[in-house]
This record gives structure tokens, sequence and C-alpha cells, in this order.
């Protein structure tokens, strides 16, 4: 009853999700602008050293979810490369300027990805009427949304996600994201929401200085995929009891 999702940008972070029993990976890269498309050398590594199914992230640059057709194009090949390196899902999104779901642009995608399942990234938290965006979707082919129910983080938007999870019951999966931590992410479990997805990352201090570049960075910590876990099991083997 329970898929937890990692989000991870490097072969360390997707080996720990997998150590700590995460059950799938969204691969991307540059987490901390929300995510882009990752390469194709990062796939294949990440292929290469990990079982668990690995979806990737293909969003062609930072900004807004507006894409031109060159933009397009780019997801087109990105999506006949991931199919190449084995990919196992792909997670994209794609509006247009009144920022509601561009549903000729996101069936393309459903389309060039089949047989591969399409999420619906959190381009869906900024639609004007989630409802409305969630029909589209639906509609497109997608086989789930991730979200935070509109706002800034899943436990701020817990209401919302629920009402979306309970509207779309047997017709896509509803997938709280952002701001899940091992604190937070009990506030979000709910018998209607069965895939969960988080970074479960924990700070890294790089043991070198490179002038006016950062080093430190974050990578999946194992201990928090476990936990997370722990907990998720308490609270699902509950509900069938």
């Amino acid at each position: 009853m329970f898929t937890l999702e990692i989000v991870a940008s490097t072969v360390a972070s997707c080996r720990a999700a997998e150590k700590g029993g995460a059950h799938r990976i969204e691969l991307c890269s540059a987490l901390k602008t929300a995510g882009i498309s990752p390469s194709a050398g990062l796939l294949r590594e990440v292929k290469r050293q990990v079982g668990i199914p690995v979806f990737v992230l293909l969003r062609p640059r930072e900004g807004d979810f507006i894409y031109s057709e060159q933009e397009l194009e780019v997801i087109h090949q990105d999506i006949i490369t991931c199919k190449n390196e084995g990919a196992d899902g792909i997670v994209a999104g794609a509006l247009n300027l009144s920022n509601e779901v561009n549903p000729e642009a996101i069936r393309r995608i459903v389309e060039w990805s089949y047989p591969l399942p399409v999420t619906f990234h959190r381009a869906f938290d900024v639609t004007p009427d989630l409802f409305a965006a969630l029909e589209t979707i639906i509609d497109s082919g997608c086989t789930r949304i991730l979200t935070s129910g509109g706002a800034p983080t899943s436990p701020q938007g817990k209401e919302k996600l629920f009402a979306l999870a309970k509207k779309a019951q047997g017709r896509i999966g509803i997938m709280p994201g952002g701001g899940i931590t091992t604190d937070t992410i009990q506030e979000i479990f709910n018998p209607l929401i069965s895939e969960y997805h988080m970074s479960a990352r924990s700070p890294v201090k790089s043991p070198v200085k490179a002038g006016i570049f950062e080093t430190d960075y974050e990578e999946t910590d194992v201990a928090k995929v476990e936990l997370v876990c722990s907990m998720a099991r308490a609270f699902f083997s509950g509900i069938e009891q």
C-alpha cells in the first residue's frame, strides 16, 4: 500500500535511496532550482548501480513551464534517450500562458513516452484551478500527479491534497511532494494516498574550499529513508488491521 519515491541527482543518492528501502527514484539535476533534465551519462550509471525503478525528470530549462516547439522537441529527444538507457518512467509537465495545463503538449509527451508511465510534476501546483487541471491531466493519459496541493509545501497544502486524492480515486494517482521531511510526513499519510515523494537529504561537508564557489552539498540520507519507511509501515499496517 506504500511507495516511497526519492528525488535524487547523484549516483550516491540513488544508491542511498535503494539501501534505505525506497521503492523508486526520480532522477534529475539541479535540485536547488526545482530540477532540470539529467544527463544521459548520469542515467546510464544510475541504472547500472541500482535495481529499483528510475523515473527521469524532463525539464529542459529553469523558469516557467511554457515550452516552445524547440523545447518540446528537446523533451522528445530526451525521451528517446531515456528509453534507450532503460528508464522506467518519465516525469514532465507543460502549461500555457494562463498557467493552465497545456493539453496538446502533455498528450504528445505521453504519446512519445509510451509504454513508459508519465508523472505530471509540480507545475500542476501553479495552475489556477487544481481540480480542472486534474481532469485535463487524467484525460491526457498521465499515471500520477506530483503535487503539494497548490501550496509551497505538502504539509501546508494537505487539505487540498486529501481532497484531490478523493476526487482522483481510481482514475489517477496523487503523490504528495514538496517540503516533506521525516518530521512532517506523518501529517500527510492518508489511506487514499499510497505514493509519497521526498529527497530525504542531509548536508555533506566538503573537505576543500574552492574560492567563490560553494563546495558543501547534500545527499540522500539512508537513515532518513529507513525512518520514513518504518513510519509508513506502522501507519499502513494499522489501516489493514
